[in-house]
């Protein structure tokens, strides 16, 4: 199985209390290159734990993990949460150059990194606020350009637009979607919103059950960009909400 990421016979049990728990069981998923691969499935399924396990936060109970390797100045993977985890102590280019500094560029080199993710995300003109003068829409479009900032091979984000309000999260699909158009960026995204994995998604994967597994996992044919209301991403969402339903997810 190959791919920018790939992912053979993965599980994952935790032992608490004198009890053991299996989370994952028997995953096997590869991400392509350019690919924007979104997992769905019901809190508790064990979607964040697997992103995770891709970022070497957790290790897996059995099964192998692989992840190409980057180039110098560059980072394997980099993780967006549901909160932006900003530094309030320090201003928008800092936060945004703190992941950087683990790469050992030189302070120009990340410098001119953080101002450009900056203005890809449209934000170059706030490089100079601190954190707490900052919307919840803008602090995370900067939690985004930090996580750019590194040039990762795989772009994982840990349902990053939950916490926002309705008009806020779809213009940050909107916004994301295009970034990832433009420059071909692989992404993997979990969510517990079937409609947004269906909006941004090329494929789709379900993970459902206790422990979790892939029960199943669908190509989003719909060409991009695309529209909310088309009749096959609506048709789509309720394939993947009878399968969550028929999993108990």
């Amino acid at each position: 199985m190959a791919g920018l990421i790939a992912i053979q016979g993965l599980a994952l049990t935790f032992t608490r209390d004198g009890a053991r728990t299996t989370v994952l069981s028997n995953l096997d998923l590869a991400i392509e290159p350019g690919e924007f691969l979104a997992i769905v499935g019901a809190s508790g399924v064990g979607k964040s734990t697997l992103l995770r396990v891709i970022a070497d936060l957790v290790r897996p109970s059995a099964g192998t993990v692989s992840v190409s390797e980057p180039e110098p100045g560059r980072r394997a993977v980099a993780l967006v949460f549901q909160d932006s985890r900003l530094l309030p102590w320090r201003r928008v280019l800092d936060n945004v150059a703190f992941g950087l500094e683990k790469l050992r560029l030189p302070r120009a080199e990340r410098r001119r990194r953080a101002l450009a993710a900056l203005e890809r995300v449209g934000l170059a003109d706030l490089a100079g606020r601190w954190p707490f003068q900052l919307s919840g829409g803008q602090r995370q479009r900067v939690s985004l350009a930090r996580a750019l900032a590194v040039e990762p091979h795989v772009l994982l984000m840990d349902e990053p637009f939950s916490a926002l309000d309705a008009l806020t999260r779809e213009s940050l699909q909107d916004e994301l979607s295009r970034l990832c158009r433009a420059s071909g960026q692989t992404v993997l995204f979990v969510t517990h919103d079937i409609e947004e994995a269906v909006y941004l998604a090329d494929r789709v994967v379900v993970l459902a059950g206790s422990p979790g597994r892939i029960v199943a996992a669908h190509r989003i044919a719909a060409a991009q960009p695309r529209d909310r209301s088309a009749p096959e991403l609506k048709a789509m969402t309720q394939v993947i909400r009878e399968e969550l339903m028929g999993a108990g997810g």
